[in-house]
Protein backbone atom coordinates (compact mmCIF):
# COMPACT_ATOMS: atom_id res chain seq x y z
CA UNK A 1 0.00 0.00 0.00
CA UNK A 2 0.91 3.50 -0.22
CA UNK A 3 1.01 6.29 -3.06
CA UNK A 4 2.28 5.20 -6.53
CA UNK A 5 5.02 7.66 -8.05
CA UNK A 6 4.22 10.28 -9.80
CA UNK A 7 7.08 11.43 -11.89
CA UNK A 8 5.97 10.62 -15.62
CA UNK A 9 10.28 10.75 -16.28
CA UNK A 10 11.27 7.81 -13.85
CA UNK A 11 11.48 4.42 -15.06
CA UNK A 12 9.59 3.74 -11.83
CA UNK A 13 6.62 5.77 -12.68
CA UNK A 14 3.47 4.46 -11.63
CA UNK A 15 4.92 1.88 -8.63
CA UNK A 16 4.75 2.54 -5.09
CA UNK A 17 7.78 0.71 -4.63
CA UNK A 18 10.20 -1.60 -7.01
CA UNK A 19 9.86 -5.58 -6.02
CA UNK A 20 13.66 -5.39 -6.61
CA UNK A 21 13.70 -3.05 -3.81
CA UNK A 22 12.00 -4.91 -1.63
CA UNK A 23 13.74 -8.30 -2.26
CA UNK A 24 17.60 -6.13 -1.39
CA UNK A 25 15.64 -4.70 1.92
CA UNK A 26 14.63 -7.85 2.92
CA UNK A 27 18.05 -9.86 1.83
CA UNK A 28 20.51 -7.49 3.71
CA UNK A 29 17.59 -6.68 6.69
CA UNK A 30 16.44 -10.25 7.28
CA UNK A 31 18.28 -13.09 5.24
CA UNK A 32 22.11 -11.78 5.96
CA UNK A 33 20.74 -11.71 9.36
CA UNK A 34 19.18 -14.44 10.63
CA UNK A 35 20.04 -17.18 7.87
CA UNK A 36 21.79 -20.09 9.48
CA UNK A 37 21.68 -18.23 12.75
CA UNK A 38 21.02 -19.82 16.06
CA UNK A 39 19.21 -17.21 18.61
CA UNK A 40 19.20 -16.49 21.86
CA UNK A 41 17.67 -14.11 24.56
CA UNK A 42 20.45 -12.81 25.77
CA UNK A 43 18.80 -13.39 29.64
CA UNK A 44 18.99 -17.23 28.87
CA UNK A 45 20.45 -19.68 31.20
CA UNK A 46 22.18 -21.29 27.57
CA UNK A 47 23.79 -18.15 27.35
CA UNK A 48 27.36 -19.65 28.18
CA UNK A 49 26.34 -22.15 25.02
CA UNK A 50 25.70 -19.17 22.21
CA UNK A 51 29.35 -17.73 23.61
CA UNK A 52 31.10 -21.45 23.07
CA UNK A 53 29.11 -21.50 19.55
CA UNK A 54 30.41 -18.50 18.63
CA UNK A 55 33.93 -18.92 19.61
CA UNK A 56 33.66 -21.91 17.09
CA UNK A 57 32.31 -20.25 14.62
CA UNK A 58 28.48 -20.65 14.67
CA UNK A 59 26.21 -17.31 13.86
CA UNK A 60 24.74 -16.71 17.18
CA UNK A 61 22.29 -13.58 17.36
CA UNK A 62 21.85 -12.68 21.26
CA UNK A 63 18.23 -11.11 21.72
CA UNK A 64 16.29 -9.06 24.29
CA UNK A 65 13.17 -10.92 23.33
CA UNK A 66 12.30 -14.70 23.47
CA UNK A 67 12.77 -15.86 20.09
CA UNK A 68 9.47 -17.45 19.04
CA UNK A 69 8.51 -17.12 15.63
CA UNK A 70 5.95 -13.92 16.53
CA UNK A 71 8.31 -12.07 18.73
CA UNK A 72 11.06 -12.60 15.74
CA UNK A 73 8.83 -11.23 12.99
CA UNK A 74 8.08 -8.07 14.74
CA UNK A 75 11.57 -7.31 15.29
CA UNK A 76 11.91 -8.06 11.37
CA UNK A 77 8.59 -5.91 10.65
CA UNK A 78 10.69 -3.33 12.64
CA UNK A 79 14.23 -3.70 10.77
CA UNK A 80 12.03 -3.28 6.94
CA UNK A 81 10.17 -0.39 7.24
CA UNK A 82 12.67 2.37 7.85
CA UNK A 83 13.99 0.48 4.60
CA UNK A 84 11.08 1.53 2.34
CA UNK A 85 10.59 4.78 0.61
CA UNK A 86 8.07 7.09 2.06
CA UNK A 87 5.49 6.54 -0.56
CA UNK A 88 5.44 2.65 0.41
CA UNK A 89 3.65 1.87 3.60
CA UNK A 90 4.49 -2.06 5.40
CA UNK A 91 0.71 -4.05 5.03
CA UNK A 92 1.55 -7.66 5.85
CA UNK A 93 4.59 -9.54 6.85
CA UNK A 94 4.42 -13.87 7.47
CA UNK A 95 7.04 -15.85 8.71
CA UNK A 96 6.78 -19.69 8.51
CA UNK A 97 8.55 -21.78 10.78
CA UNK A 98 7.10 -25.04 8.89
CA UNK A 99 4.75 -25.43 5.53
CA UNK A 100 2.11 -25.07 7.72
CA UNK A 101 3.04 -22.98 10.96
CA UNK A 102 3.49 -19.55 10.74
CA UNK A 103 3.30 -15.70 12.41
CA UNK A 104 1.25 -13.41 10.51
CA UNK A 105 2.18 -9.32 11.40
CA UNK A 106 -0.25 -7.15 10.07
CA UNK A 107 -0.68 -3.15 9.55
CA UNK A 108 -4.50 -2.63 10.59
CA UNK A 109 -3.99 -4.63 14.18
CA UNK A 110 -0.97 -2.62 15.11
CA UNK A 111 -1.99 0.96 14.86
Amino acid sequence: MGTPNPDSGSPKFGMVIDFGDIKRIVKSEVVDKFDHSILLNVNSPHKELGERLIAEGHKVIFTDYQPSCENMLIDMVNLIRPKLNSRAVLQSVRLHETETSYAEWQAEDNR
